[in-house]
């Protein structure tokens, strides 16, 4: 009797686990379908593999923006120590707030989709493309500064252990394109671990922020007083006043931030994408803030030395590790920690940075958009994409073997090409919601949403998607977040100092994002307003 009764419950237990098992597979496969729903109300047809969840897209986010370890290496405070942790503070929450809209946004459509939903029917089609553009060479820039700063960081390292080395602008440059070589492998070989790999790089996120704050903070022989800290303003530029040098210097907390948006462009890989993306951008937005925020305390208050070294050619923050725990092999620790984390990060970019292309080039935006789409039938990844980004970004890094400065006037267009993406986008949502264009909830699906057309553009209802701020506080957040952006834009075309002396001072960002327009709208005007037509429609969402 005993063991009929032990049996009974066991067959109980195999059927209760079966059900549950049946439970969960049917909710990931209506995640799945609801997935492709919603990109099919956007026209598009579901071809990359969904890989990633809140919690790796969460780790890719934070490993590209790789915020506390930029603001260590990206040393611009004109504005003194109080002009820079304000300024940090500004900048952290002008992106939650200009985030907050794009995950309005990315909770609907993609980045160029946004402008040509929300443009006059007169402009859709320019404004997307120009969008469009401005995304993929802004992240193609991004993929290049990321790659110099682990080639920047791994001379100085070396520099730092054998003092008769003499670095040369094609030592960067090599190890530049060994840091894309290598990101292309991860990126198409071993692309199904991509998602545990960034779940990985968050843990090391965080782990590499306290192996660099109690060194600092317990290590370093002295220590700034708080009245120094929050009240020290300085006009490291010559400027007329100190405010004028307190935003100029806002651009080098905002290079921090970028890459943020990195989600939106993996979106079509990202599960339950229509909230988990916007999701993840604010948690990786809150993370990396609060990380940032206290090395940046650590380093005012305990690491004095950081704040005033002398300016090198190119700027030297190893030797501030060894001045603030004054150990060569500790500073050697402390900054193989951080190349190891750019790394990650450049690894994130290229993905990123490949999506785009991939998606621009899907909708004719760009030259050979046929070659350039292709999806690999086996990985399921854009392997062209990935191969022509990593191509364009080898080619930029030339430019280190010229002139150092051009290198850095031709990474400066990557806070341009973002900010300004993010500026049409988010003023054209902030136009439709003062109309009242955008419905409360998203149409049936009995109702004609999508165009048949493939070459037509979208001429459907706008809607929210299921994640958004309502009412008027939404519109306050947008109102501030384009107000943001315009002061962004503004001061990031100023050059460091009033005192121009020679061609290296200069800011050489108007030059090259003049020409990257110049020439975007010279081949739309010869060639792609033939074909670029916007977003194409791949599948009429009453097929699914």
């Amino acid at each position: 009797m005993e063991k009929t009764i032990e049996l009974q419950t066991l067959d109980e237990e195999v059927l209760h686990c079966r059900r549950n098992a049946s439970v969960s597979e049917s909710k990931a496969a209506s995640d799945l379908d609801q997935d492709r729903r919603e990109l099919a109300r956007v026209g598009k047809k579901q071809v990359l593999k969904r890989r990633f969840g809140l919690v790796s897209m969460t780790g890719l986010s934070c490993g590209l923006m790789c915020t506390w370890e930029s603001l260590i290496v990206t040393k611009l405070a004109s504005g003194g120590p109080a002009g820079l942790l304000y300024g940090f503070m500004l900048v952290w929450l002008g992106n939650l707030s200009v985030f907050t809209v794009i995950g309005e946004l990315s909770s609907a459509m993609r980045q160029y989709h946004w402008v040509s939903l929300l443009a006059p029917r007169s402009s859709k089609k320019f404004f997307s493309y120009i969008t469009g553009w401005l995304t993929v060479i802004g992240w193609i820039a991004a993929l290049t500064a990321v790659c110099f700063f682990v080639a920047d960081l791994s001379l100085q390292l070396v520099t730092l252990n054998e003092e008769t080395f003499h670095r040369e602008g094609w030592h960067g440059t090599l190890i530049l394109w060994g840091c894309l070589i290598l990101c292309v492998f991860i990126n198409i070989f071993v692309s199904g671990a991509l998602p545990a790999i960034e779940v990985v790089v968050l843990i090391i996120h965080i782990l590499g922020f306290f192996g660099l704050l109690i060194p600092l903070v317990y290590l370093t022989p002295m220590h700034n007083s708080a009245k120094d800290i929050f009240t020290t303003f300085h006009n490291g530029g010559s400027w007329n006043s100190v405010p004028l040098a307190f935003f100029i210097g806002l651009q080098g907390n905002a290079l921090c931030f970028v890459g943020t948006d990195s989600a939106v462009h993996m979106s079509e890989e990202v599960k339950n994408a229509s909230r988990d993306v916007a999701r993840s951008m604010l948690l990786s937005l809150f993370i990396n803030g609060c990380l940032a925020l206290g090395m940046l305390c650590a380093i005012l208050f305990s690491a004095p030395g950081l704040m005033d070294l002398p300016p090198t050619d190119p700027p030297s923050f190893v030797e501030g590790f060894v001045n603030a725990v004054g150990s060569t092999a500790g500073a050697t620790v402390m900054t193989s920690i951080i190349i190891a984390l750019e790394f990650c990060s450049a690894l994130g970019c290229l993905a990123a940075a490949s999506r785009m292309t991939w998606s621009f080039a899907r909708d004719r935006g760009l030259p050979f958009s046929r070659l350039i789409s292709l999806v690999d039938q086996r990985t399921t990844i854009p392997v062209i994409a990935i191969i022509l980004v990593t191509v364009c970004s080898a080619v930029l890094g030339l430019i280190n073997l010229g002139n150092y400065y051009a290198f850095n006037g031709i990474v400066s267009m990557v806070l341009e090409g973002f900010y300004i993406s993010y500026l049409l986008a988010i003023g054209l949502l902030l136009w439709r919601r003062l109309r009242g264009d955008l419905d409360e909830e998203a149409p049936s699906t009995t109702t004609s949403f999508i165009l048949p057309s493939a070459i037509d553009t979208f001429e459907h209802h706008l809607c929210w998607g299921p994640w958004r701020l309502r009412g008027a506080l939404g519109t306050a957040n947008n109102v501030f977040a384009c107000c943001y952006l315009l002061l962004l834009i503004v001061f990031s075309f100023w050059p460091a100092t009033v005192n121009i002396s020679d061609l290296t001072s200069m800011n050489w960002s108007v030059l090259v994002v003049g020409f990257v327009m110049l020439f975007s709208v010279g081949y739309y005007m010869v060639w792609a307003r033939k074909i670029y037509t916007g977003p194409i429609i791949e599948v009429n969402l009453h097929t699914l």
